[in-house]
């Protein structure tokens, strides 16, 4: 393996930032926001539409439809088109050398180009998740961060399910499941550092 790493992670699970401490460890190339800007370049596409609704399917469908109308554009299906342009350049992003891939149904992608990787899933329970979604979203709020919770998580689902036909978070797609709630995020960072090196 050549140290490409994908990680899915439940919101709030502190799935950025382990990947991105990861990718510093093993002194390789992190990506999340650089795909929105590359498929914005690519597309067309506001890289803030891409960015804030890139993983829900139904919502971001029926906004792109809209913008497109107006803009005359031809796109039978807008999202159908930013998925395509994602996962093309996700493949362009791993033939370059070895890096940190976030999110956007990478694994699958990498999959079917025949890149090898080492597919990671970071997950915690709901306390954990909701002191950092507390961070994230600058509120303390609970029925607000739970219904945030939720809508995320529902939406990176049904985002990944449509694109794969995969249940996602399932073990079973992944090589690595971490429940950084219980292990933290050193030792999520240090596991996947060293199942990266151990399968070079």
């Amino acid at each position: 393996m050549n140290k490409i790493i994908t990680i899915s992670r439940e919101f709030g699970a502190g799935g950025h930032t382990i990947g991105k401490r990861v990718a510093q460890e093993l002194g390789i190339e992190f990506y999340d926001r650089d795909i929105v800007r590359e498929t914005a370049k690519a597309s067309g596409i506001d890289p803030a539409l891409i960015e804030n609704e890139g993983e829900d399917v139904s919502r971001t469908d029926s906004i792109l439809k809209t913008i497109c109308s107006a803009s005359s554009l031809q796109f039978n299906d807008t999202q159908e088109v930013i998925h395509d342009v994602q996962q093309a350049i996700i493949v362009r992003l791993a033939q370059k050398g070895p890096c940190v891939i976030l999110g956007r149904c990478a694994d699958e992608a990498l999959r079917e180009a025949g890149i090898d990787s080492l597919n990671v899933f970071i997950h915690a329970d709901d306390i954990h998740r909701a002191v950092r979604a507390s961070e994230l979203l600058g509120s303390t709020n609970a029925t607000e961060i739970q219904k945030l919770m939720a809508k995320k998580d529902n939406s990176r689902h049904t985002y990944y399910s449509h694109y794969t036909g995969k249940k996602w978070g399932d073990c079973h797609s992944y090589h690595l499941t971490l429940d950084s709630g219980a292990l933290g995020y050193d030792l999520c960072v240090k596991l996947i550092v060293e199942a990266a090196k151990s399968c070079e």
